[in-house]
């Protein structure tokens, strides 16, 4: 599952990895996203998180003996931990979230997007009203993948950046409910999700899900220029759950949480 703005090509980079491992990728497009009807249109979490736990289950009922992982990135990642909360029922083995779009806005950034919603729900907003410079992976070549692919969205009316940011705040409230397996990854030089929002997602994650820290990882993890790192310990976790990850991702994650990054 892509992020927001993204669409199935997210995984241009990582599936043909995985694919090497015998792990095919399926990419759909989000609701509103990509080649999607009503494409620009919030339809809501609830919406989509159904929207992927049907497709999950119209997958695994084609190949029921085929091990189903549900994997999503930034926004995508925010739906997959939802879903993880679901009461078991045998259609996925797992989740993996990759530098999930967690993160509850303080009280007064919140009131001011509610207040412009409010006032101008027609604004478009560009990541060129975004405060400070944000660098979402270290390989420029994706970068201009990513902006000049047709599929991407560049601009945002401000009903979808709030239904972003309430998705969002769902997603960090959803870690102690998670009931199936799970796997987070995080870029150290995130700068789209502060470390502290995430060092509280991963605090409040039941003890057996797996934390992995990718040192030098930024948002766009799988896109970065050492992304194969990142892409390495997904197929390892999926293949062989209880190794430890080849990228050291276990102990630069203990390493991280024990240095307070909450603060």
């Amino acid at each position: 599952m892509h992020g927001f703005g993204d669409s199935r090509d997210a995984w241009e980079f990582s599936a043909p990895c995985l694919a090497r491992q015998g792990i095919e990728v399926i990419a759909p497009d989000q609701r509103g996203f990509g080649e999607t009807a009503h494409r620009g249109a919030w339809s809501g979490t609830a919406r989509m998180v159904q929207d992927i736990r049907e497709e999950a289950r119209q997958l695994h009922a084609e190949a029921p003996d085929i091990p189903l992982f549900v994997m999503g990135e930034s926004m995508g990642g925010a739906l997959a931990a939802l879903l993880a909360t679901d009461r078991p029922d045998g259609t996925t083995r797992g989740f993996i979230l990759v530098s999930p779009a967690i993160w509850k806005l303080d009280p007064v950034s919140r009131l001011v997007v509610d207040m412009l919603d409010l006032i101008a729900p027609e604004w478009i907003f560009t990541g060129a009203h975004a405060p400070g410079e944000h660098i979402a992976t270290d390989n420029i070549a994706a970068l201009r993948r990513l902006y000049f692919d047709p599929l991407t969205l560049h601009g945002f009316r401000l009903d979808l950046l709030r239904g972003l940011i309430d998705l969002m705040a769902a997603g960090q409230k959803a870690a102690p409910h998670v009931r199936a397996p799970l796997l987070v990854l995080y870029g150290d030089r995130d700068q789209m999700i502060p470390a502290p929002p995430m060092a509280r997602f991963w605090a409040d994650l039941p003890q057996d899900s797996r934390k992995d820290l990718i040192p030098g990882g930024h948002h766009l993890l799988l896109r970065d220029r050492d992304g194969a790192r990142a892409v390495a310990d997904i197929a390892s976790w999926i293949l062989a759950p209880d190794r430890l990850l080849p990228s050291g991702g276990d102990a630069a994650a203990a390493a991280w949480r024990a240095g307070d990054p909450a603060d």
